[in-house]
């Protein structure tokens, strides 16, 4: 298998005896290089000797030496610059395009490498490492929870620049987009993104001192407003509002209200009551994204974060019927989870536009300040063992279940290579 030669190259997992060229030429591996995930050589800048001449350049690792022709590399000048070709098995001499021959070496997968790679690719059990995650020094469990939290950090700040692009760089609006996005709470998240990817920002801030039109703006355009019980005095308000405004606005056509979810949703997450927190959310605060840069602690954040709706929405959880009165605020936990997945990320993503990191550090500081986020995956890292403490902590694993874990890429991750290096056991499947 072509990604576990990679491995063995990269970790220099090599056998005792002297490594070799098809042509008989000693190979001594000094550098294996950079892995390059893009297109071109598998490796940049390996520095190798080769019959006692020290050749720096890329590397190329294919399965069989005849994938070279197969990929076409023959006819590619940038494969020009590969001065070893590392192959499973040789089938084939390989050429540069002008002509040249290019040294090639056979490497093999150590039995124990391959044992426990099996063993990783087909265990039920999950984990599939969690036999070693208890022993490994906490160091290097720190240094690899931290990569990850930077990659989850990194990935959401391409998210971030993603919706800039689409929005004329409006900092403001993507943060609305962003926060109401993470108001879905995962169930509702597209839909609520789509409503707010579809919201006239500059129509309705000139009518933001006015909570009711905002309201009528909001349930407006996420069709709420069409085909529920118009027997509700507030909810025939709402929709004369929203005609009006529709039409002075020229506003685009409404969401389609199918696409909200309402299955197994307790009422205080039903769609309605979060756009009227929201609603109240963009009336109260009209420099929400500058308030949110400037806070300093935690605290803070969910200070300003402490919603209220208008006083309809204490006693309704939509426009059927009236509820038990209760102010609708968001509770600690989902406070969590705005400051974990949109302040911390707009306060990276700005730090890093801005070359402020103070706003970096702040980020980091507020993850690493939050207990850790409770949920399925989590659960099964702990229980397996790994320490999750932290917000930072948690969005690691989170991380290492998504980009790792759920793709069974564990030659990428460094509980994987710790697997690796142990003697294989006997098979758990």
């Amino acid at each position: 298998m072509e990604e576990l030669l990679h491995y063995i190259w990269r970790h220099k997992i090599f056998p005792l005896q002297p490594l070799h060229t098809t042509a008989g030429l000693a190979v001594e591996v000094i550098d294996p290089g950079l892995p390059n995930a893009d297109a071109g050589p598998d490796f940049f800048n390996a520095k190798v000797k080769i019959g006692g001449t020290l050749w720096v350049g890329n590397v190329e690792v294919h399965l069989r030496a005849s994938d070279w022709l197969a990929h076409g590399h023959d006819r590619d000048r940038a494969y020009d610059s590969v001065v070893l070709h590392v192959i499973g098995e040789y089938d084939c001499d390989v050429y540069r395009t002008d002509g040249q021959l290019i040294p090639q070496m056979l490497l093999a997968c150590p039995d124990s490498v391959r044992l426990r790679y099996d063993e990783l690719r087909q265990a039920e059990i999950f984990p599939p490492c969690y036999d070693i995650l208890p022993a490994l020094p906490a160091l290097k469990v720190h240094a690899w929870l931290s990569t990850l939290q930077a990659e989850r950090l990194e990935q959401k700040e391409q998210a971030i620049v993603r919706r800039l692009a689409q929005s004329n760089n409006h900092w403001s609006d993507v943060f609305f987009i962003t926060l109401s996005r993470n108001f879905g709470f995962g169930l509702n998240g597209d839909a609520f993104e789509m409503w707010a990817t579809r919201l006239p920002f500059r129509a309705v801030d000139k009518h933001r001192d006015n909570l009711f039109q905002v309201e009528a703006f909001f349930f407006g355009q996420a069709g709420l407003l069409d085909g529920e019980d118009a027997s509700d005095e507030y909810y025939q308000k709402l929709q004369q509002e929203y005609t009006y405004l529709r039409r002075k606005f020229e506003l685009p056509a409404p969401m389609d209200a199918s696409q909200w979810r309402f299955l197994r949703l307790r009422p205080g997450n039903f769609p309605h009551v979060r756009l009227a927190q929201l609603a109240y959310l963009y009336h109260k605060e009209q420099s929400l994204f500058s308030r949110v840069m400037e806070v300093e602690t935690v605290d803070d954040v969910k200070k300003l974060f402490k919603l209220q709706t208008s006083p309809y929405w204490e006693e309704h959880f939509n426009f059927r019927k009236t509820s038990p009165r209760s102010e609708k605020h968001l509770g600690n936990g989902a406070l969590k989870l705005i400051v974990i997945n949109t302040v911390v990320p707009f306060l990276f993503a700005y730090g890093r536009h801005k070359a402020d990191e103070r706003l970096c550090e702040r980020a980091l500081r507020f993850l690493e300040g939050l207990t850790a986020e409770d949920n399925r995956i989590v659960r099964t890292w702990t229980g397996a063992g790994l320490p999750v403490d932290t917000a930072a902590d948690s969005q690691a694993v989170l991380q290492l279940q998504q980009a790792y874990c759920n793709k069974r890429d564990c030659l990428r991750c460094r509980f994987g290579y710790e697997y690796l290096k142990q003697k294989p056991s006997n098979p758990r499947w």
